[in-house]
């Protein structure tokens, strides 16, 4: 049974119907979610590279969950902050304010 099938075990306090933004790429290309932000919009969920507008997709939160389970190893991140990792089996690394632009 899958977190988004089971509240009981759903770690995020926003239900797995909750809008978020991610980028097309990592939806139908496969691209690995590398950087994380919670903002007072929302959750974005972002392959670190660089984003542009025409990018971003609206999909549930309980679909990114089911694109990749380590999501929710986030799910207490407040808002204001954001996670990074280089590889999706790095640890990730949280800090407060807004992910710094390379």
């Amino acid at each position: 049974m899958s977190l988004t099938n089971d509240p009981d075990q759903w770690p995020f306090d926003d239900s797995p119907d909750e809008e978020v933004v991610t980028l097309d790429r990592i939806i139908r290309d496969g691209a690995p979610v590398l950087l994380v932000a919670h903002d007072d919009d929302g959750w974005q969920f972002l392959d670190g590279e660089h984003v542009f507008e025409d990018d971003g997709v609206v999909v549930y939160l309980g679909d990114m969950i089911q694109i990749d389970p380590t999501l929710a190893d986030l799910s207490a991140l407040p808002i204001g902050w954001h996670a990074r990792r280089a590889t999706v089996a790095d640890e990730w690394q949280m800090a407060e304010g807004e992910p710094e632009v390379d």
